[in-house]
């Protein structure tokens, strides 16, 4: 985890992948991103090279890029640092992987002020491969064999590789004009809702200052018959009256 930064990539590291992304589509080949990333590196040396704007221009160069590409979440897919590396004409998902905007602590630390409740963060997020495949952010949740993807990598990856493989062919045989335009409206689609027609309010209508009067001095006028209302001419109530 020290090594590798606890998987949390560094500005460089996006403008590398970036890099790279640019080279596939010069020279024709498909871009495959395995994501495994529980955020972007938050740490000021970060900031002072611009983890931000690196972030943001690989979402903006993946939705151009005149290339197929795929996207695997094989872990924990969290936050911008994952959102970077995950734009694709298709995501597949591990059985087991999560894919959120923000970590549960995070989350839990802003709505309920405490990181205590990331549990319950977690499970209104929908964060689980299952649910993320409802939500249609996933489109395929490959099952994981035996104990887990950890424990048989080998056997994880003939899984994937098969699945992949068919993705990309179909994706090849589309034109690349079509491919980023569907690319376009698969983002768009992304948390659509329905707008139900507003029942019609009725305008204003001004009164005059005199009908306003009325309305208060007269309890028949605001529609208070049957109420018991003083008068000067009556002995005022008793304080255990009122």
């Amino acid at each position: 985890n020290i090594r590798r930064n606890f998987g949390m990539p560094h500005p460089e590291g996006y403008r590398k992948a970036m890099r790279i992304m640019e080279l596939a589509e010069r020279f024709g080949l498909p871009v495959i991103t395995f994501v495994d990333v529980p955020g972007a590196h938050p740490g000021p040396e970060s900031e002072e090279r611009g983890i931000a704007e690196a972030i943001a221009r690989s979402i903006g160069l993946m939705t151009r890029l005149r290339t197929p590409i795929v996207t695997v979440i094989t872990g924990e897919g969290g936050s911008g640092g994952a959102l970077a590396i995950a734009v694709g004409d298709v995501v597949i998902a591990l059985e087991n992987a999560v894919y959120s905007v923000i970590s549960p602590e995070g989350c839990a630390s802003i709505l309920w002020r405490t990181a205590d409740e990331a549990a319950t963060a977690a499970a209104a997020m929908r964060m689980s491969a299952a649910d993320q495949h409802a939500l249609g952010v996933v489109d395929i949740v490959v099952p994981e064999p035996g104990e887990g993807a950890q424990a048989e990598p080998e056997a994880t990856a003939d899984r994937l590789r098969a699945i992949i493989v068919d993705r990309l062919d179909a994706l090849a045989a589309m034109p690349i004009d079509a491919l980023v335009e569907q690319r376009y409206r698969r983002y768009r689609a992304l948390g659509a809702y329905t707008e139900v027609a507003r029942p019609e309010v009725p305008g204003r209508v001004d009164r005059s200052l005199a009908d306003r009067l009325r309305d208060l001095l007269d309890p028949a006028r605001r529609g208070l018959v049957g109420v018991e209302v003083w008068s000067r001419d009556d002995d005022p109530p008793a304080r255990e009256e009122v």
